[in-house]
């Protein structure tokens, strides 16, 4: 069954005094597939651009490059989108016969285009992922491939907080064991990571997510973008798990860009030119809501 969503993405940047800008991408607009379809799209940008090139990306992301006029005092790209979602059956896939329990082994093909998502992006010399890792594994006289996704998820889920933190970047995986807690993006970069330690190719997600309190006469709150991972499994393809929320497919996860790390998913990225003490800040509201 579909569910329609409206969208609605501004992010705002306010400069002390007129400086120059430079190029921006922006990935915002959601990733179409036979399960998620984009109806209507809009973009608003202030200053007024010079250009703005449609591009897809080497991840086959959607991306607007963006040259603003310039000099200006601000920057604010405002995009609004209705999406049709018919949601992932991520637990009712069956998989392939070789890929039912852990471990598995990808085809030679899969391996060629897999080879990104399953190489870790960070060393681990000491083997504190793997042996993080591996406590989903033990115990069992059979691990299922899938079961094993789940049950990490959860852990995620229960085991650590929830600390917002509006630095950009990611922590790395180590410091979000050590501290415990973290943001999506963080605890989607420590699942993607444990789970490459055996075996399996994941990719980073960046999208939005859909919270009914907003869907209030008057929302009171500010949203923001969201992160989850997707992981291939042979048999049912790209799997959605976001272990912040402890979701599993479904027709909340609203997915906008995927990579192989956080760092090449950003929403917005460019650059301007001026005195450090020029920028006065950035603010980003996300609204997501369901259409009855």
């Amino acid at each position: 069954m579909s569910v329609f969503f409206d969208i609605i993405h501004t992010t705002h940047y306010r400069y002390a005094q007129p400086v120059t800008l430079g190029e921006h991408r922006v990935l915002f607009r959601p990733r179409d597939s036979h399960d998620l379809r984009v109806l209507a799209t809009d973009m608003q940008v202030t200053p007024p651009p010079v250009d703005i090139r449609l591009i897809q990306d080497v991840y086959s992301n959607s991306v607007a490059l963006v040259q603003p006029q310039s000099p200006a005092t601000e920057l604010k790209v405002v995009c609004t989108f209705s999406v049709e979602h018919t949601g992932t059956r991520a637990l009712d896939f069956p998989l392939s016969p070789r890929a039912q329990t852990f471990p598995f082994d990808y085809d030679d093909e899969e391996r060629l285009v897999l080879a990104p998502y399953l190489t870790p992006y960070y060393d681990d010399p000491d083997g504190m992922l793997r042996t993080w890792a591996n406590q989903f594994t033990l115990g069992q006289d059979v691990t299922g491939t899938r079961e094993l996704l789940a049950a990490m998820t959860q852990f995620i889920r229960d085991t650590m907080q929830y600390r917002a933190r509006f630095d950009h970047g990611v922590q790395t995986p180590y410091d979000t064991l050590r501290l415990q807690s973290g943001t999506c993006r963080d605890f989607a970069t420590l699942m993607i990571e444990a789970i490459r330690q055996l075996g399996y190719a994941a990719r980073f997600v960046s999208g939005y997510l859909y919270t009914p309190w907003l869907d209030s006469a008057v929302p009171t709150g500010v949203g923001s973008t969201h992160a989850w991972l997707q992981v291939y499994l042979p048999g049912a393809g790209w799997i959605p798990f976001d272990p912040t929320n402890n979701l599993i497919g479904g027709t909340d996860l609203i997915r906008v860009g995927v990579a192989r790390h956080a760092s090449l998913a950003s929403p917005v990225s460019g650059s301007w030119h001026g005195f450090p003490g020029d920028f006065l800040g950035m603010e980003v509201d996300v609204r997501v809501h369901k259409r009855t």
